[in-house]
């Protein structure tokens, strides 16, 4: 398991976004590095976890439990199959392209090192938007991402440091649940009845998906 590219973005103008400034950083570009990972600070405050990436949209992205997001290679290259297209490294958005992980299939609260120092924890699946689908042009790609269920991984960084591309990629602890970033991303989406089951993640998983499960188990029980 490696970090095959690591990827940032510069905020750019397009005619897609929502955002007052008409600005994204969507769209990363590999760099060798080495570049520093932190936490940035709480959601609404606190941009990227990597030094020199932007995230223009402080609603929605960034902060402590997003602060980096990672894809695998081997969903993009299922993607490339189904599209009949190149897709680069970072084209997704993601900060950090993986070989040999299973990204979407990591559990709530799983921590990886990467390279000598930098630990990470996986806290929720990428819900897709607007400026994904107009970023990717491909017609119905929030539907079509969404029902394929594998969203990639949104982090937050344990033990800060320095990553390069090509560092390896070490889980070094898993959590005694099964609640799987796939299942966190399906809940949130397509099947809310699996809401009470991401309590067993507790709070490793995001705020947001955390409080959005107690309020259905509330309201429904479970």
């Amino acid at each position: 398991m490696k970090l095959l590219s690591l990827n940032l973005g510069r905020a750019r103008t397009v005619p897609y976004t929502d955002q007052p400034e008409g600005v994204t950083g969507i769209d990363k570009r590999p760099v060798e590095g080495p570049v520093r990972v932190t936490a940035p600070g709480p959601k609404g405050v606190g941009g990227s976890g990597l030094a020199g990436d932007t995230v223009c949209d402080l609603r929605h992205h960034g902060g402590d439990d997003q602060a980096v997001y990672a894809m695998a290679r081997e969903d993009l290259d299922g993607w490339e199959r189904e599209l009949g297209r190149t897709l680069p490294n970072g084209v997704f958005g993601e900060n950090l392209t993986t070989l040999g992980l299973d990204v979407s299939g990591a559990l709530i609260g799983e921590r990886w090192r990467i390279g000598s120092g930098v630990v990470l924890e996986v806290t929720c699946g990428r819900i897709p938007c607007r400026t994904f689908q107009e970023h990717l042009g491909e017609k119905r790609w929030v539907r079509r991402f969404t029902l394929q269920g594998a969203p990639g991984a949104y982090l937050r960084v344990i033990e800060p440091g320095e990553i390069r591309t090509g560092d390896p990629v070490e889980i070094v602890h898993r959590p005694a649940h099964d609640v799987t970033v796939a299942v966190q991303f399906r809940a949130a989406t397509t099947e809310r009845e699996l809401l009470p089951r991401l309590l067993a993640a507790g709070t490793a998983l995001h705020p947001e998906s955390l409080a959005a499960a107690r309020e259905y188990v509330a309201k429904y029980g479970g």
